[in-house]
């Protein structure tokens, strides 16, 4: 078995409850790795943590409370490697997403290197989400476990309750900084340092390790004394960020802020970290953010921009994406974990209340090769067979998107209309609300895949018209 890359090189995207059409707050993240390493969806119950944590991804290892919350996760198909639990919701109405990977320059891992036995990606979700009670109790969990054990990589944070949501961004091996996102504001982020100026006297919105100011003067790090711009003192400006990372942010700018955007360019390293949507956010448009590749640009792959432009930039919805999530905190009348199997852009957005205490039993299985009864593999299908026909297939897979979401967007409405009624079973009755959610776009998607494949059977490069005359 291959194991899983050491990175995952993901896209996030953060908006504020004023922000938001709704009020909602939301965090999401496309977690991009690998091509076909299935993801699960399950429920962990109340105390499933025992009270000590050892990795199998290295050689981290805590001991942890006693007890512990209910909370979703997304793990790995199999633990050999890490469990990659990556998002969730507790019992308490926290989220988190962990994580989106980024890089410290090597100033920086010069004078605090990486530590190998540090907590990782791997294992942040399930040491941090079930013992924390609010976005920034996470922050500042997770900010005490790196500055005991260090870290082993450089990683984006989200963290979301029903009040605020949190970004914490870890560099060398034992710092980090964490910024609020205002209200009415929103952050997308592509494996980078993002965060900017950091106000020392701002608690509210702002969080660090306790000696960051005196790590930086000691090593000499900051290139513009008088400002303390995090991104600019840890992070990179390389020739990699100019192609693989900023078109991205730049990506979201257009879409949610096109009237500010005045002269910025897909590679330029000084975009924002904090923006305001020129109108309000929905789930739809977070959605639509996670699952796009440069629609309405020439850089779209998909496009018809020449070759060397439609290749030119990494698009963020991608062939190595295993699961994108959005997690809508603040909603009435509960809270949900949107989940996206496989690649974003040919798949759809299921959303799971967060209370519920089961997942179907599709989102429990699949491995590394094809299964039939896998709802990773079913959405991975579908997209495998649209790529080998994308100009038969893509609009009627567009087509069948649009249907699918309207109809979850009826069934959640009517869902949420009749919960008071069942309210002595709320568990019960959101669990099985979500599970006929998730039955009719699986059913769905797993109808058209029949289709594609039969109507694949006559595209072969063998085919031959014969002349009617003959």
């Amino acid at each position: 078995m291959e194991n899983k890359s050491k990175y995952s090189a993901c896209t996030s995207i953060l908006i504020g409850r004023k922000a938001s059409i709704d009020g909602t707050i939301m965090i999401g993240r496309n977690e991009d790795a690998k091509s076909a390493w299935p993801k699960h969806f399950v429920v962990r119950p109340k105390n499933y943590i025992t009270n000590h944590f050892k990795s199998t991804d290295n050689e981290f290892e805590i001991d942890l409370p006693a007890t512990s919350a209910k909370y979703t996760a997304t793990p790995e198909w199999t633990d050999k490697f890490g469990v990659f639990e990556e998002d969730g919701i507790n019992e308490f109405n926290v989220a988190m997403s962990a994580t989106e990977s980024a890089y410290s320059n090597i100033r920086v891992l010069a004078s605090d290197p990486l530590v190998e036995a540090g907590i990782t990606e791997e294992a942040m979700v399930t040491v941090v989400l079930p013992f924390i009670h609010s976005a920034r109790e996470g922050v500042q969990r997770l900010g005490k476990i790196i500055e005991a054990h260090g870290t082993n990589e450089s990683n984006g944070i989200l963290f979301a309750d029903n009040q605020e949501a949190w970004y914490i961004e870890t560099v060398g091996g034992h710092y980090w900084a964490a910024q609020r996102i205002p209200d009415d504001c929103y952050a997308v982020v592509a494996n980078q340092i993002s965060i900017q100026e950091i106000d020392f006297a701002d608690s509210d919105n702002f969080m660090t390790h306790p000696k960051l100011q005196q790590f930086v003067t000691e090593n000499q790090l900051n290139p513009s004394p008088g400002t303390f711009n995090f991104r600019n003192i840890f992070g990179t400006h390389d020739a990699s960020d100019a192609v693989y990372n900023t078109p991205r942010v730049w990506y979201g700018h257009r879409m949610f802020s096109a009237s500010q955007m005045d002269d910025e360019q897909p590679e330029s390293d000084t975009l924002p970290f904090l923006m305001k949507p020129d109108q309000l956010l929905s789930i739809d448009d977070a959605q639509n953010y996670l699952s796009s590749h440069f629609q309405g640009t020439q850089f779209d792959p998909l496009g018809s921009g020449n070759n060397s432009d439609k290749r030119k930039y990494r698009p963020i919805s991608l062939a190595k994406t295993q699961e994108s999530h959005v997690l809508q905190m603040n909603r009435e009348p509960v809270n949900l974990h949107w989940l996206s199997l496989g690649v974003s852009a040919e798949s759809v957005y299921v959303p799971f209340y967060a209370e519920i205490n089961d997942t179907p039993l599709r989102y429990q299985r699949g491995k590394q090769q094809y299964n039939v009864n896998s709802e990773y593999w079913n959405y991975k299908l579908v997209g495998v067979l649209v790529d080998a026909h994308l100009d038969h297939f893509w609009k009627p897979m567009t087509d069948l998107q649009t249907q699918i979401n309207t109809h979850l967007r009826e069934m959640l409405k009517n869902a949420d209309s009749e919960l008071e009624t069942n309210a002595d079973s709320r568990e019960a009755y959101l669990t099985d609300k979500s599970t006929e959610m998730a039955e009719y776009a699986s059913t769905a998607y797993r109808n058209f895949a029949r289709q594609l494949i039969t109507e694949s059977t006559d595209l072969s490069l063998l085919n031959f018209k014969t002349d009617a005359n003959l």
